[in-house]
């Protein structure tokens, strides 16, 4: 196909010094989303891109066949609450699911919040509904096109009235009641003259609001004005007794947090130090009397539960609950005096239940292998709720009964398609230093090993993130067309604990990319697919992978889709919250870490004629958390070191963020990418 003409992007003499060594940032002035010339670019790169897939004969065709795939409806699993039921639904294509509130096992169900309602588009989000301890009122999160700048709201559960109440610039907070109020955490207000979506966030907060009083009103619970880049998340346990304080100092590259604890019934009382370094994790689970159970990877890289009496906090009078196993803990719920302990067995979800002094009591049975989330509840609760999915099942609720232990379907869910068609298999694959990685592969019952094969393998690999099983209606379209969906369980994420976690971490972050290369390579060896039918794919943390695969192995692939990336290692903790990565990739404002990080760069790494796979950049105007600067800069350097003919493309979505703001923006965005996928490949796709 005969090579774009892609618009200008002016270059700037910008050079930056680190430890030595001068970089060049010439497209640094794309980093100012406020600049008019900014604006002019995207708007240059979108009529270009936009007008390649307008050219695609069968986009709208496909777009179609999303939207059926799509249109059906699904439930999320109810939360119990005094007489409540909560819970969301959305009938098939609404842009945001419904909030609906039941009243017992056969009240009716009332809708309480449509978010559908808040915008002309769609976009405005729902997110984070508490409700305070009586069942009076309850506080949630809003936000607007995808940001992560939240706003609290309040309703009063008897009228449905929204009260007055409102509380803004949230991030990275709880809504945590206690009395009558909340506590939350959030930032300064940005100044005119700062970029409400760029801006690097500093100094986080912690207040109390009182109902029925402005947010000037506000009482400051904890503030550090000598560690800026600090995170401040303060809950409360379920009977209101302890506030927890957790304190992350990630900006200065410690994965764990301190955690303080203040005894709310104790007027007078001040906090209480449980723990105050910030190499290992602590995450409060409930508490027992006046004891708190802790989930904790304290000398427990698979994590444990421990006991801590927070006035005689020492880690000699810890007392184990759960002991640490093979199998790692990836979390804990608590309900009806006990601990749903779930683990990952080869990155499928087991649970066992214990109760608080940590004798067990059973394994629940699970419909099958695949992902589990739930079994959360009030103390005295007799029933609970959880749902189960996998890549072939759609998520569906079921109900526990905490005596007898059995399951049953609460809501089943009917498709508009059948998913029976398609199979899943697990591999394990040997990475470059000789590492077993684990990878699902999606595909078609009876395929056939041609090597010719569409696949699309899809990896993240950072932060302690799994990528378990799970269903995507969307993702269906692909497999229809004889597609093969990989999905690598790469070093990085949480998949066999801590310990994996860290050899994906920062000077180790090339472990990752091996993974990668090693399932890509595996799946080629093994005739799934070829180079010229193989798409890689990634967001964030993924996008910074498909970044850098594509300047390590610039063959391996057909095709590369970047989405939100992290590009720009060098500069990553300059914007917004960044400088929390700093702990899974480092710095480089310290030499060592500017050698590897600058090693691997995508945006530094791009070479000058190499021929690129047909890439395809995804990002949003509102992405607060990676600001589209990084895939700004990476697409303007790509376009201009490409040596062939095949697309290089930046599209930049409006009024979304960090991930689509909305089902239709998302299905517009995924038609988008599998028609790029397919036009590269020379594919037609012929559609039911």
């Amino acid at each position: 196909m005969p090579r774009l003409s892609y618009p200008p992007t002016r270059k700037a003499d910008q050079v930056d010094h680190y430890h030595g060594t001068a970089v060049p940032d010439p497209y640094r002035w794309l980093e100012d989303d406020l600049s008019d010339e900014t604006a002019e670019w995207v708007a240059a790169q979108n009529r270009l891109t936009f007008g390649y897939l307008d050219q695609i004969p069968f986009r709208d065709a496909l777009r179609r066949r999303m939207t059926q795939l799509v249109d059906y409806p699904r439930s999320s699993a109810p939360e119990q609450k005094g007489p409540w039921r909560l819970f969301a639904r959305n009938d098939g294509l609404q842009n945001q699911p419904v909030y609906y509130l039941q009243r017992g096992e056969d009240g009716a169900e009332e809708v309480l919040l449509d978010p559908n309602t808040l915008s002309p588009d769609g976009t405005t989000r729902v997110a984070g509904l508490t409700f305070d301890r009586a069942a009076r009122y309850i506080a949630y999160m809003v936000s607007h096109a995808g940001s992560d700048w939240q706003q609290i709201r309040v309703m009063d559960l008897a009228t449905r009235d929204i009260l007055p109440d409102t509380v803004d610039w949230v991030k990275v907070s709880a809504i945590a009641w206690h009395a009558d109020g909340f506590y939350y955490s959030r930032y300064p207000e940005p100044g005119e003259d700062e970029g409400a979506y760029s801006a690097r966030n500093d100094d986080h907060q912690v207040y109390y609001h009182a109902l029925g009083t402005p947010q000037s009103s506000d009482r400051l619970i904890y503030h550090d004005p000598e560690n800026l880049q600090r995170f401040h998340i303060l809950g409360t346990t379920e009977d209101e007794r302890y506030a927890v304080l957790s304190i992350s100092d990630r900006g200065k590259g410690k994965d764990g947090n301190a955690l303080l604890v203040k005894d709310l019934h104790d007027a007078h009382g001040d906090w209480m130090p449980v723990w105050t370094e910030f190499d290992d994790q602590f995450t409060v689970l409930d508490n027992d009397g006046e004891t708190l159970l802790v989930l904790t990877n304290r000398h427990a890289p698979n994590q444990r539960v421990v006991r801590i009496d927070p006035k005689h906090p020492a880690e000699a009078a810890w007392h184990t609950v759960i002991a640490e196993r093979e199998e790692p803990l990836e979390g804990v719920a608590t309900a009806a005096g006990r601990l749903f302990a779930q683990y990952l067995q080869d990155v499928t979800s087991r649970v066992h239940v214990y109760r608080f002094d940590g004798a067990f009591e059973r394994e629940v049975a699970l419909p099958g292998l695949g992902t589990v989330v739930g079994f959360g509840g009030e103390h005295d609760a007799t029933q609970l709720f959880y749902t189960f999915t996998s890549f072939t099942a759609p998520a569906t609720v079921y109900r526990y009964e905490v005596a007898s232990g059995a399951s049953t379907v609460y809501r089943a869910v009917e498709l508009p398609f059948d998913p029976s068609q398609f199979e899943t298999t697990q591999v394990f694959v040997t990475s470059r230093d000789g590492t077993r990685v684990p990878a699902f592969i999606v595909a078609k019952k009876g395929l056939t090993l041609d090597g010719n094969n569409p696949t699309l393998l899809y990896g993240y690999g950072g932060f302690s993130v799994s990528l378990p099983p799970s269903f995507s209606a969307l993702r269906m379209s692909f497999l229809e067309q004889g597609g093969v969906y990989v999905q690598a369980n790469l070093r990085g994420g949480a998949e066999y604990g801590e310990a994996w976690h860290q050899e994906g971490m920062k000077e180790k972050k090339q472990n990752v990319f091996d993974d990668f290369i090693a399932v890509a390579e595996w799946l080629i060896a093994n005739g799934y697919t070829r180079s010229e039918r193989l798409a890689i794919q990634g967001g964030s943390n993924g996008g910074l992978l498909v970044g850098a695969i594509m300047t390590q192995r610039p063959e391996l692939a057909r095709v590369a889709l970047p989405a939100v990336g992290v590009m720009d290692m060098l500069r990553f903790h300059t914007f917004t919250i960044g400088w929390n990565w700093i702990a899974d990739y480092g710095s480089s404002d310290e030499e060592e870490g500017f050698r590897y990080l600058h090693a691997y760069s995508p945006l530094h790494n791009l070479r000058d004629g190499v021929d690129y796979p047909a890439t395809l950049v995804t990002t949003a105007d509102h992405d607060d958390r990676v600001v589209p600067a990084h895939s700004f800069k990476f697409a303007a350097r790509l376009q201009e070191a490409h040596g062939g003919d095949t697309p290089v493309l930046i599209r930049i979505e409006t009024k979304s963020g960090h991930g689509s703001s909305s089902l239709s923006k998302q299905i517009e965005e995924m038609a988008d990418v599998h028609s790029f996928i397919y036009h590269n490949m020379g594919m037609t796709p012929v559609f039911p």
